[in-house]
């Protein structure tokens, strides 16, 4: 692997078409910080532009994911000043992170390598898997500090396990151990934390193993935008879009093609030119 970033929250490698975003605070437990909201919204903007990346894996620097928000400002972490141009609520940096993780067009994988808590744990609901370490624990702690959910969570978290079980880890603002996130569908699943990072990596060559690069984005648009849909009828007509304006592309004749003279499709179309719209 041979590093492409050098920023200190947050480094990028690259292990041939996947990146390895991690968290870079080790010393803090990889503790959220407004520089590590930046710069992951900067890196997500790199990757997506990189026609080279196929998939990103998300993990942390050491021996924990991410410890939630750095508390070194103590009682005050969490006083904001107005947002300068409406005068009201600024927006949530944990949630911009998340919405730009939501906003991907490329796969995205958790890697979770250690204890998240807070944002740490937040930010990984819009990965598409997350793969955990077995020692791993996820802390929904904010009604413990005063607080409530961030990062978009309480949209995501419904989806990834279910209203019941979301709500009690909230309003608990429980430790959720590897075996419960497990049982509950937090987490894919869970392995040695020395093979979390390798296990990510495999599964994100899985993914995009042999797929067009424009229809994984496009599938992981609608995946992610049916789940908010008022009904089937809303998938269909844009499932029906999808087919129509890649059915004359030149990635459906080369994986025709491919496919009746058994051999490995090369894909044309790129992310880069632009994705149809789907949803309009």
């Amino acid at each position: 692997m041979s590093e492409t970033g050098t920023e200190k929250s947050v480094v990028v490698d690259r292990d041939g078409t996947v990146a390895i975003v991690r968290l870079n605070r080790p010393d803090r437990l990889n503790a959220f910080t407004t520089e590590m909201c930046h710069r992951l919204l900067e890196v997500f903007d790199e990757l997506d532009a990189d026609d080279d990346v196929r998939a990103i894996v998300l993990t942390g620097t050491g021996r924990a994911f991410c410890a939630g928000a750095d508390l070194g400002a103590g009682g005050d972490t969490f006083v904001l000043d107005d947002d300068p141009h409406t005068g009201g609520a600024p927006a949530d940096t944990g949630g911009l992170v998340s919405l730009r993780i939501f906003r991907s067009t490329k796969p995205v994988i958790a890697a979770i390598n250690g204890p998240a808590a807070g944002v740490g744990v937040t930010m990984t609901l819009p990965a598409d898997i997350r793969i955990a370490s077995d020692t791993a624990k996820f802390g929904f702690v904010f009604a413990r500090r005063g607080l409530v959910p961030e990062a978009c969570s309480t949209w995501f978290l419904p989806r990834v396990v279910g209203i019941s079980t979301a709500v009690e880890w909230t309003v608990g603002g429980k430790m959720v151990p590897a075996d419960e996130a497990l049982a509950r569908g937090l987490v894919r699943e869970l392995v040695p934390a020395d093979r979390v990072l390798d296990r990510a990596l495999e599964v994100a060559r899985e993914l995009v193993s042999g797929t067009a690069p424009v229809s994984v984005a496009l599938t992981r648009q609608l995946m992610w935008r049916m789940l908010g849909a008022s009904g089937p009828e809303v998938a269909h007509r844009a499932e029906s879009i999808g087919i129509y304006v890649r059915g004359t592309s030149d990635d459906v004749r080369e994986g025709v093609e491919a496919f009746l003279e058994k051999r490995e499709p090369q894909f044309p179309n790129r992310i880069s030119d632009g994705l149809p719209d789907l949803f309009g």
